[in-house]
């Protein structure tokens, strides 16, 4: 329908701009602390500081937009707010802690966050909420979750968020990708023109790989574009009621692309020619089409995208999303592989 691409072509506009912003001027020294907080003096005089990252806030602003978009396809098949609220809150409780404590196990390393850890816990949870929900909630109002839309919603969510969170992987300089000196020919070739130079000592660029000032693969500007475009698609689909589809293709290409873009980067992923990260998202890909077929036959509803919007303009989720972006800020926002010593003084000359 005429609404359906005027809104997409909108929401598509808005990202591009944001990702093309992003690529441009992210990989510069400048876009990496945002502030800096005093907490404490020492013996010589200085403020030891708590570094807040742009990382962290980009963070937050592409989860911000995913769980919008969430809201927005689960509201245009009739979820309620407070059902779409719940899911909302289990799955980031279980997701948020998880994107640290995986990289611990995986990676050994205390500072480091892993979205790949993160989305897998919630792929494999997401049914299950889902159904407890349907148990509980659905079972006191009589409007059951419709399973099918639910995870295509959360799925094409996921791969705006994670699409739009590259450009914090940018800003730190984490998930980087090999130097296009040590690429394949081909590969050479075809990044020639569009590629990353990171610039600044605390990139992890930087200081794990000592590749500051080098021409990279950008790999994380193809991993936003590739999984932005999977979710825009993804909500034509869903908006036209081909919910198996857009789950599919969402959860498809942003998986199987995490899989293989893995031999692009120069990261460490942890040990093995194959990395954990990869076994989970290959693993995650043949969940949910198990899943998929279990719930074959389930309740589909025509999905209406005036519903989807009005869930969205109501006090009540305008502060939950303000209160979400502020949380998710605190928590990825804070540095912890940096520090800052500051020096206060009055001008005299305005006394």
């Amino acid at each position: 329908m005429i609404e359906h691409l005027l809104f997409v072509t909108v929401l598509a506009v808005s990202c591009m701009a944001y990702l093309a912003w992003g690529f441009r001027y992210l990989p510069g020294e400048r876009w990496q602390i945002l502030a800096t907080l005093p907490v404490r003096i020492d013996a010589n005089g200085q403020w030891q500081g708590v570094n807040l990252t742009y990382y962290g806030l980009l963070s937050a602003a592409a989860q911000l937009v995913s769980v919008i978009i969430a809201f927005l396809l689960l509201g245009a098949v009739g979820v309620s707010r407070l059902e779409t609220v719940v899911l909302a809150v289990a799955i980031l409780a279980a997701c948020i802690p998880a994107s640290k404590l995986v990289a611990v196990v995986v990676e050994r390393k205390n500072g480091t966050l892993t979205v790949a850890g993160a989305s897998f816990v919630g792929i494999v949870l997401a049914p299950w909420v889902i159904e407890l929900s349907n148990a509980t909630l659905g079972a006191l109002d009589g409007s059951p979750i419709p399973a099918v839309p639910a995870l295509a919603a959360m799925s094409i969510a996921y791969a705006f968020g994670e699409g739009l969170g590259r450009l914090a992987c940018i800003s730190f300089g984490c998930c980087y990708g090999k130097p296009l000196a040590a690429a394949h020919p081909l590969t050479r070739w075809l990044f020639r023109r569009w590629h990353f130079v990171f610039h600044g000592s605390m990139k992890k660029i930087s200081y794990a790989a000592r590749l500051d000032g080098e021409k990279v693969i950008p790999i994380q500007a193809v991993t936003a574009l590739l999984y932005v475009a999977a979710g825009l698609v993804g909500v034509l689909l869903y908006l036209s009621g081909l919910f198996a589809g857009a789950l599919l293709l969402s959860l498809g290409v942003t998986q199987l692309w995490r899989a293989y873009s893995e031999t692009l980067r120069a990261d460490y992923r942890g040990g093995g020619r194959i990395s954990v990260y990869q076994w989970l998202a290959i693993i995650s890909v043949a969940y949910v089409a198990v899943v998929l077929l279990a719930l074959q036959g389930g309740f589909l509803p025509a999905p209406s995208l005036t519903a989807g919007l009005e869930t969205l303009w109501h006090p009540g989720m305008v502060l939950f999303l303000l209160g979400l972006l502020i949380a998710t800020f605190v928590f990825y926002g804070r540095s912890v592989v940096t520090g800052s010593r500051l020096s206060l003084y009055v001008c005299e000359d305005r006394i």
